[in-house]
């Protein structure tokens, strides 16, 4: 049954720490292969790659070139949870199918997130490179208990994180959130916070630390910008670890020199590899897109997403199909 399937995996890394998702592929027998460049591929050169393939197995390269171009495509099958790498109207005019593995990645996004949380306001990361450059002023910060912590999107990463933040004891969480989050809310309630939602205005007007995990939309392209850094407290923290393009680079540029923020920490850029001016500033704290790499979170993603693909090639029940409200969300 595989022998008609042709498989491509775009994403980098793949199988590098733990083997056991090519290992399925190859007792399927799937003809297959995996990204040669050993790096995030461009639209034209998955386009090249996997033009005349029927599923892909995709991180965050741009799909559009491929899903526009392709005649044979079937089925998308993605590492991870962001999609706005992938044109879901034109997916769903071309009869292509779409998965991806959006429970794999919440722990380990989560954990980093709160890691930053006590990194960035308190100056850790700037303790350090002043200390390599034989500094030593034992910078000042603030600690989760005594602030006020501001959540962005309430969905599965967003609500692990207030979880978490239970044993902080934060002074109050904030929540933004499109949807009504009441039953959410009540939920973390009972864990002992005091949790409310808010407008993103509130939000941004009150919290000390503020974390945002929304997905890239035409609603959330440039979520924080001018406007809204300027309705943050001088004494705040911004983190984005959810898409490039939500906060607007340049404006968190202006927004840091002028000390109108305290200090940003970013793990995902409108352009990546990313080398734009925010690497000039000492209260900002840059990572490479690695929210999810953990080795464990890397294996379930690549794993489930592997499996899905074996299960849409023998044709049975997918178990993460991207749902409708995905499709109805899409811009293209």
């Amino acid at each position: 049954m595989f022998f008609n399937h042709k498989l491509f995996i775009s994403t980098y890394p793949f199988g590098k720490y733990d083997k056991s998702p090519v290992e399925l592929l190859e007792q399927t027998g799937i003809n297959f292969s995996i990204n040669p460049l050993n790096r995030k591929l461009t639209s034209a050169e998955v386009l090249d790659f996997a033009k005349d393939c029927t599923g892909i197995i995709a991180g965050t390269e741009n799909l559009e070139r491929l899903v526009s171009e392709s005649k044979n495509l079937k089925f998308i099958s993605r590492v991870g949870i962001g999609l706005d790498s992938v044109p879901l109207k034109l997916c769903r005019h071309k009869g292509i199918l779409v998965s991806y593995t959006p429970d794999a990645v919440t722990l380990a996004v989560a954990e980093i997130v709160l890691g930053m949380m006590i990194t960035l306001p308190r100056h850790v990361v700037f303790a350090d490179r002043q200390i390599r450059n034989g500094g030593w002023t034992r910078p000042v910060g603030i600690s989760i208990q005594s602030s006020v912590i501001g959540i962005v999107g309430l969905g599965r990463v967003g609500y692990k994180i207030s979880q978490m933040l239970t044993s902080l004891k934060p002074k109050k969480i904030l929540v933004c959130d499109i949807l009504d989050k009441s039953e959410d809310i009540k939920r973390l309630r009972a864990f002992g916070l005091d949790i409310e939602q808010v407008t993103l205005n509130s939000l941004l007007s009150f919290s000390d630390i503020v974390s945002v995990h929304v997905p890239l939309t035409p609603l959330t392209q440039n979520l924080i910008a001018t406007h809204e850094l300027k309705q943050m407290k001088k004494s705040s923290f911004l983190i984005n670890f959810s898409r490039g393009g939500v906060v607007n680079e340049s404006s968190a540029y202006e927004s840091l020199k002028k000390n109108e923020i305290a200090g940003l920490a970013l793990d995902v850029y409108e352009k990546e590899p990313y080398s734009g001016n925010l690497i000039e500033l000492d209260n900002v704290v840059l990572t490479q897109h690695m929210g999810s790499c953990s080795f464990d979170c890397r294996l379930a993603m690549e794993s489930q997403a592997t499996e899905e693909l074996i299960r849409f090639f023998k044709g049975e029940k997918l178990m993460s199909e991207v749902p409708d409200f995905e499709f109805e969300n899409s811009p293209t």
